[in-house]
C-alpha cells in the first residue's frame, strides 16, 4: 500500500457531509476527514462540492487515532495557488489580480487567494502617481483610487515558505513597448508631450507613439541648476528631446542635449578679476551657486565667509549682488567667483528702501 506523507497533496473524493465533518475517500488508502477549525475556514469551498466530487488536499495527518487521514482542503488550495505562480513566473506569462488595499509603497495584489506587493515604481506609466512629487498623502491618495480594480501584472519574486510574492505592471507594458521602440534609436530627436513632472524630473510621452513615455531627469533638462523640474516645463507642454538611452524597455531624454552648452563660450563670457553681478540661486553646506546669466552658474565657496552662518548674513536667494571672478575653468563647467565688497544691496532693493524711508520721513 502506498505510504501518505505529512504536507503531500492528494485527490480525495467527497463520499459523506455530516453536522461535524466531512468524509473523503483516499484512493488506496481509506477514509479522510476534515473537521473542526479546518471545516469552519473550508466552508466557502465545501458549498462547491457535491457528493463524488473530486477536489485536491492537503494531508495534515497521514493516521489519526481514529484511523482517518486528516486533510486540509485551504491549506492545499494555497499550495496549489502557489506552484501555478510559481509556474507563471518561470513562463514569464502576465496573470489578472485584484487591487485590495494600498500605502505609500505600493498596492496590495490578490492574485488566486495569495497576496502579493505592487511597488509603486513598478507600475505602468499610466497609472504611477507622477504628480505626487514625494509627497506621502498624495501619492496614497492616487493608489487608493485604485482599490477594487484589476489589473494586469508579472511575477517577479516569489517564495512561498516566506508568503513573498512581488509582482509588476511595468513588466507587462515593457514588453508592448519593447516592441515600438524597436523603430527608435538612441541619438534620434523626438518630439512629445510632458504628461507629468516629479521631483526628480519630466515624463515625456511621444507625439507619434503614445504608449511610449521617457523621463527626462532633472538634470538633463537645462545647463542651469534647478531645483524643480516645474522650473523648466509643465504638464501639457509640447517639448523636442533627444534620446539617450534605450534598455529594458524604458526610455531616457534629454533637453538639455538638444541646446548649446553655454560652457563652450564660458572664457569669452567671463575673465578672472573683473566685478559682475549675479542673482543668488541657492544656498548648502559648501557654499552659494550664482546664476550669472548666458545659462551660465558660478559658485561662491562657504570659505570666504567663514561659516554657513555668516554666509547667510551675506547672501539671499533671489537677490543680486556684485562678485569678483575668481577663475573660469570652462572645461571643468566651473565659475569660482569672491563676494565684492560693498556689493551685497541688490541695486532695485536699495532704491526701494530708500522710497520707504523717504515716505516714512
Amino acid at each position: 500500500m502506498p505510504i501518505l506523507r505529512e504536507g503531500e497533496i492528494i485527490n480525495v473524493r467527497v463520499i459523506e457531509r455530516a453536522n461535524k465533518a466531512v468524509y473523503f475517500a483516499v484512493p488506496r488508502i481509506g477514509t479522510g476527514v476534515i473537521y473542526g477549525l479546518e471545516l469552519i475556514n473550508a466552508r466557502n469551498i465545501l458549498k462547491k462540492l457535491e457528493e463524488g466530487d473530486e477536489i485536491a488536499a492537503k494531508v495534515i495527518m497521514p493516521e489519526n487515532e481514529d484511523g482517518f487521514v486528516e486533510l486540509s482542503l485551504v491549506e492545499a488550495g494555497k499550495q496549489k495557488a502557489w506552484q501555478e505562480l510559481k509556474e507563471l513566473k518561470d513562463a514569464d506569462e502576465a496573470i489578472k489580480g485584484k487591487i485590495v488595499n494600498a500605502n505609500s509603497g505600493g498596492l496590495i495584489v490578490d492574485i488566486r487567494g495569495i497576496q502579493g506587493f505592487l511597488p509603486a515604481s513598478q507600475l505602468s506609466n499610466d497609472n504611477y502617481p507622477k504628480d505626487a512629487e514625494g509627497d506621502r498623502s498624495k501619492i496614497i491618495g492616487e493608489l487608493e483610487k485604485m482599490v477594487g480594480g484589476d489589473i494586469t501584472v508579472k511575477i517577479i519574486n516569489i517564495n512561498p515558505r516566506t508568503n513573498k510574492l512581488i509582482v509588476s505592471e511595468r513588466e507587462v507594458e515593457v514588453d508592448d513597448v519593447k516592441e515600438l521602440l524597436s523603430k527608435y534609436s538612441e541619438g534620434e530627436d523626438v518630439s512629445g508631450i510632458v504628461s507629468g513632472v516629479a521631483d526628480f524630473g519630466a515624463f515625456i510621452k511621444f507625439a507619434d507613439e503614445p504608449k511610449i513615455e521617457g523621463l527626462i531627469h532633472i538634470s538633463e533638462l537645462s545647463y542651469n541648476i534647478i531645483d524643480n523640474p516645474k522650473e523648466i516645463v509643465s504638464v501639457g507642454d509640447m517639448v523636442k528631446a533627444k534620446i539617450t538611452e534605450i534598455k529594458d524597455g524604458r526610455v531616457s531624454l534629454s533637453l538639455r542635449a538638444l541646446q548649446e552648452d553655454p560652457w563652450e563660450e564660458a572664457d569669452k563670457k567671463f575673465k578672472a578679476g573683473e566685478i559682475i553681478e549675479g542673482e543668488v540661486y541657492k544656498l548648502n553646506p559648501f557654499g552659494a551657486s550664482v546664476r550669472l546669466g548666458h545659462g551660465l552658474t558660478g559658485m561662491i565657496h562657504v570659505s570666504e565667509f567663514g561659516s554657513v552662518e555668516e554666509l547667510k548674513k551675506h547672501l539671499n536667494p533671489g537677490q543680486t549682488y556684485k562678485f569678483l571672478v575668481d577663475s573660469v575653468k570652462a572645461d571643468e563647467k566651473r565659475i569660482t567667483l569672491k563676494l565684492e565688497k560693498g556689493g551685497t544691496k541688490q541695486p532695485e532693493q536699495q532704491k526701494g528702501e530708500q522710497e520707504v524711508s523717504e515716505a516714512g520721513e
